[in-house]
């Protein structure tokens, strides 16, 4: 590894870049001092505004929790419905551009310089990537999502395909093959190219900006082909707290659903209540192991978790892909491959579509969460990219966790269809999903029409947890870096009042309103940040014009 730069701990270019001269010194606008017995070098005024509007929220939404969820339940419908059409235009933009630069030679720009090796291997690269980008919604969404587009009742049938099921629940056999077909269309949609090119954009802005042209890791960074020097001033101060934003509510959203999931697991297994008061505890705890990870650092830490949660998650998948039918799932796997790609453009089509429920209440939600979500992810898929070439960080990037995911739902949700068409009338999937919509329980009632329920059910309780610790972490060093000027070695307190006020925020979000507020939050803070990431394409088009091609 390159040489680092003092007190800035990002490495120098190696060999020939394109270094953007400017007389900005990282950390420049930095507060040093002391608090008590703590060191704290924060910017100014990014930390502080941040800090203290999210310490408000938190006092708001835990002071009136009533009238916070009536504001969330109205919030949340009014943004999806009327700016569907934008996140799904933006998101096909997205794709698109990373598609372009796979194929044209700006590919071949190596991030860090033209000598810069990577910093990773694969094992622990893809490790760190799937744990930070996409862990809790697998094990939220993988059984749910293809599930309920195959046999919901409430009017949200993607594209408007038919119902498998009558009103009395009896199932309609000619219906069956189409509804499974579109049900993993659907979900891939949602779990495949576009939430992956919308991470691509952000981290390969920040990789770009800071290890190619020598700008701090922020996101202001990737708009000096834009702004300038007056990156450097409110323009890029507005840029990072809307970033810190982003990051904290799309955070918050996945640490709720991970404890509302890992309650009503321990409630399926053990008995324990499912409730708010439960559901606080789980994360008071969580977040307390998450801060013995921020102690430990990135390698000690995030790292090591990510690795053993990967391979956990890999015994789970196998042992639910041969209990449920491999045979039957690898075919439905291919038949769900060739159904995405074939309903690939009318999913994507912002306008001319009945489907409301559907492009609204989930399409229009996941793509404001997977914006909300990507400075964190951006960033810290940025941290552990560099040395690889914008055509194999792309590629590996945006394909083949794509490929993953559409397995991981072809796996878990093949099975929970399986468990529908076979047992209509006794599936727990069905009652918990169908019948009664229960999302937190999809995943235990699927594992308990397999064997050893009670054991891979513990499993999926102790996966969850885990994937919450690796992104309550991975997000604190996140905002922690954006609120640090750009710093990636800050004080450690300082990661540890962010990982705390994670918790915070999805304990007041859940008392507040529940996933209503939960989805709300990430809606508003996502809708202003797709301005940003379309901004962004633009600047990494002309950062990389200028960067030197092996």
């Amino acid at each position: 590894m390159a040489d680092e730069q003092a007190n800035q701990g990002i490495p120098q270019p190696e060999g020939n870049s394109d270094v953007i001269p400017t007389e900005y010194e990282i950390g420049q606008d930095n507060i040093e001092t002391r608090v008590g017995p703590f060191p704290v070098d924060i910017h100014n005024p990014v930390f502080v505004i941040s800090g203290l509007s999210v310490i408000l929220f938190v006092a708001y939404a835990l002071i009136a929790p009533q009238q916070a969820g009536d504001f969330f339940g109205w919030l949340r419908p009014a943004l999806t419905s009327t700016f569907d059409w934008f996140f799904l235009s933006a998101a096909n933009i997205f794709v698109i551009f990373c598609l372009l630069l796979i194929v044209t030679p700006m590919g071949s720009v190596r991030l860090g310089g033209s000598d810069a090796t990577p910093d990773y291997g694969y094992a622990g690269w893809f490790a760190m990537l799937f744990a930070a980008g996409m862990g809790i919604g697998l094990m939220f969404f993988g059984v749910l999502e293809p599930a309920y587009y195959f046999g919901t009742p409430w009017g949200d049938e993607p594209l408007g395909v038919v119902r498998p099921f009558t009103e009395d629940g009896a199932l309609i056999e000619e219906n069956i093959a189409e509804a499974r077909r579109m049900a993993l269309a659907a979900t891939s949609y949602h779990w495949a190219l576009h939430p992956w090119a919308i991470y691509a954009v952000v981290a390969l802005a920040l990789a770009l900006f800071s290890y190619n042209k020598g700008l701090p890791l922020s996101i202001r960074s990737a708009f000096y082909p834009i702004l300038g020097d007056r990156v450097w001033g409110w323009w890029g101060h507005a840029i990072d707290t809307l970033a810190v934003f982003a990051t904290l509510f799309g955070l918050a959203t996945s640490l709720g659903l991970g404890a509302q999931q890992a309650n009503a697991g321990l409630e399926f297994v053990y008995g324990i209540p499912n409730n708010i008061t439960v559901q606080v505890i789980l994360i008071c705890g969580i977040t307390a192991v998450a801060l013995v990870s921020v102690l430990r650092g990135l390698d000690g830490g995030v790292k090591v978790l990510s690795e053993i949660n990967m391979m956990i998650a890999l015994l789970l998948l196998l042992f639910v892909l041969f209990a449920a039918g491999a045979a039957t799932i690898i075919s439905e796997f291919f038949t769900g491959m060739g159904a995405y790609f074939t309903e690939l453009i009318p999913l994507s089509m912002p306008f001319g579509r009945e489907d409301d429920g559907y492009r609204e209440g989930w399409t229009a939600f996941y793509w404001a969460w997977w914006i909300s979500w990507s400075p964190f992810v951006g960033m810290f898929i940025a941290r552990v990219s560099r040395g690889r070439s914008v055509r194999e960080f792309v590629t590996c990037v945006l394909i083949i966790p794509s490929l993953v995911c559409v397995f991981w739902m072809a796996v878990f949700g093949g099975a929970a269809i399986n468990d529908m068409v076979a047992n209509a009338d006794a599936s727990a999937v069905k009652a918990n999903v169908i019948d009664n919509y229960a999302p937190e329980l999809s995943l235990f009632a699927m594992l308990d029409g397999l064997p050893l329920a009670a054991i891979t059910s513990t499993i999926g309780i102790i996966l969850v947890i885990v994937f919450f610790v690796t992104s309550s972490d991975s997000g604190s060093l996140v905002i922690d870096t954006i609120t640090a000027g750009g710093k990636v070695d800050a004080p450690v307190p300082q990661r540890v009042f962010w990982c705390t006020f994670e918790g915070l925020v999805a304990i007041a979000l859940l008392i507040g309103g529940g996933l209503t507020s939960l989805q709300a939050m990430v809606i508003s803070t996502g809708l202003p940040f797709t301005l940003i990431l379309l901004l962004m394409c633009f600047a990494i088009w002309k950062g990389l014009s200028s960067e030197p091609r092996g």
